[in-house]
């Protein structure tokens, strides 16, 4: 397969995830007003105040995560491989060069951020600069320029804010039916139906956030398999990114820096991974897919 297949197969896959996470929160979210006999008014301030919040994570996403990881910035004479990848890189897909940031860490490991291609950062730890050769370290630095250039920050932030969304709107069905609020009208359907009415509505609100957040998270895998696999067309060396991976996954040091809110940034998992009897169900809660899929698919594109 070539990486223009990969990446075309990649984003209807993103697509279809998508569109089925919107359509699962609106449903959700029309179940449990009609369930509880709630109006639309308490349905748009869930998502106006789930909404301020993330708005400002979002505009100032970098300088939040750059201060939480520790990040300082690159210097041109002490990180040069660094600084030449990345200028190199962007000046072939016409985007403005990142700001480079370091993390002064032994593990291997790097991520992304910024709103847009203007506001791009790419952070790497000293471990992974010091242990990548050139053509690994053009498939990472590829990688996370294929996240800014897909503009991945402003899609995880939209998704954070649904998620947010449903996760208010269930506690407020909730809290208010628990006190007896709504506009509740028993004659309508029937008490039986009101009943299984009222059942479905009582599951959506305790099971939303927990599916709202599984389908974030497999959006999140399945943008990381885009990311790779458009980096290998910007690198034209699939193997480069399939070699750092390798490495980075042999690597079992945790990055001291990272955290269950950043986690979802790095090019693999900064915390350590699940393993034994539940390794499939807590699959479904990793922010990234297995290391060994997306080498295998890397390397399919090998001819």
């Amino acid at each position: 397969m070539t990486h223009y297949q990969l990446v075309a197969s990649n984003k209807r896959k993103s697509v279809l995830i998508i569109a089925g996470f919107v359509i699962f929160i609106v449903g959700a979210a029309y179940a449990m007003t009609q369930a509880f006999g709630f109006g639309l008014d308490l349905v748009g301030m869930a998502l106006i105040f789930s909404g301020l919040m993330s708005f400002a994570s979002y505009w100032w996403s970098d300088k939040i995560i750059l201060s939480i990881s520790g990040a300082k910035e690159a210097k041109r004479d002490q990180h040069f491989d660094f600084f030449t990848v990345a200028e190199n890189i962007a000046q072939s897909q016409r985007m403005p060069r990142p700001k480079l940031y370091v993390i002064e860490d032994s593990a291997l490991n790097a991520f992304a951020t910024g709103r847009d291609p203007q506001h791009g950062v790419v952070v790497a730890t000293t471990g992974l600069l010091a242990k990548l050769n050139r053509a690994e370290l053009e498939g990472v630095v590829a990688h996370e320029l294929s996240h800014i250039k897909n503009y991945d920050v402003r899609l995880m932030s939209i998704v954070t804010i649904l998620v947010g969304f449903v996760a208010l709107l269930a506690d407020w069905m909730l809290r208010a039916s628990f006190w007896g609020s709504g506009n509740r009208n028993n004659n309508r359907s029937g008490g039986q139906l009101q009943v299984i009415f009222m059942a479905v509505g009582l599951l959506l609100a305790l099971l939303s956030p927990l599916i709202a957040q599984i389908i974030q998270l497999a959006i999140s895998r399945r943008r990381e398999f885009l990311a790779d696999s458009s980096a290998a067309g910007m690198t034209k060396n699939p193997e480069g990114l399939a070699k750092a991976l390798e490495k980075i996954s042999s690597d079992h040091q945790p990055l001291r820096a990272a955290n269950k809110a950043t986690a979802h940034l790095y090019i693999s998992n900064p915390l350590k991974d699940a393993r034994g009897a539940a390794h499939w169900f807590a699959g479904l809660f990793q922010t990234h897919p297995p290391v060994a899929e997306r080498i295998r698919a890397l390397r399919s594109m090998i001819t």
